[in-house]
């Protein structure tokens, strides 16, 4: 089969798993009691981007967790990382240290408005930060958390072993690898309008995708029959 007939399945099989979990979540509304599986995958929308000649929301980035020997982060913790701080020292803001979705989408809002110098000089720079930094970044945090909450996303619980060969990792790389245009034929482009043009790796703005890894690798269709089946085990 075609690239474009798997994207079509991949997207169908999303839309099944939207239809059993009751449509799209938003982490805005989500917190640790919203009903999460100890380990899944994740598939990011956005809104104003849509599939080429279909109304469907174009995916735009796909994550898991719990992929290293003996971690124990749970999907809750990866989203939560995603979605920032509710309250504590700066609500609203977020740790773009700890998240590398939170990195690229701040470094793209860097290169498209106008931020302090003092942040541009900091973003991105080590595994940890001091109080004046953090409270200075603070401003692009908020600006991060509130694109990030408001995107439209859908999981999947994948109750496997913790491990690099997990179906988790199956799925995410494949899946990244298929929806990927970076060095193939464009399928789904995303809009000139996309934050993701303005990102500052090259590799979210050939692919497409806020996603670095596996963008440039190849994909197994039969990754689709394991999403598929894992899909099915969900409780509609």
């Amino acid at each position: 089969m075609s690239r474009i007939d798997d994207l079509n399945r991949l997207y169908g099989i999303l839309d099944d798993l939207g239809a059993r979990l009751g449509g799209y979540r938003y982490l805005k509304r989500c917190d640790a009691r919203s009903g999460w599986p100890q380990r899944g995958v994740y598939f990011f929308f956005e809104h104003g981007e849509r599939r080429q000649h279909r109304r469907d929301l174009r995916l735009v980035r796909v994550g898991t967790h719990a992929v290293s020997t003996h971690s124990r982060t749970t999907m809750w913790k990866r989203l939560s990382q995603h979605k920032g701080s509710v309250r504590g020292t700066h609500p609203g803001g977020g740790n773009h240290r700890g998240s590398i979705f939170r990195l690229h989408v701040g470094t793209a809002l860097l290169n498209s408005r106008a931020y302090p110098e003092q942040i541009r000089r900091s973003w991105g720079q080590g595994s940890s930060a001091d109080r004046h930094t953090l409270h200075a970044e603070c401003p692009l945090e908020r600006d991060v958390s509130e694109l990030i909450r408001n995107m439209p996303f859908l999981w999947v619980g994948v109750p496997d072993p913790v491990g690099p060969e997990s179906h988790r990792k199956v799925i995410e790389a494949n899946a990244v690898a298929l929806l990927s245009n970076r060095g193939k034929p464009r399928l789904d482009p995303p809009s000139p309008e996309w934050l993701g043009l303005c990102a500052g790796h090259p590799a979210i703005r050939e692919s497409g995708l806020w996603n670095v890894d596996h963008v440039d690798g190849e994909y197994d269709p039969g990754f689709l029959h394991i999403l598929a089946r894992y899909v099915r085990q969900m409780e509609p």
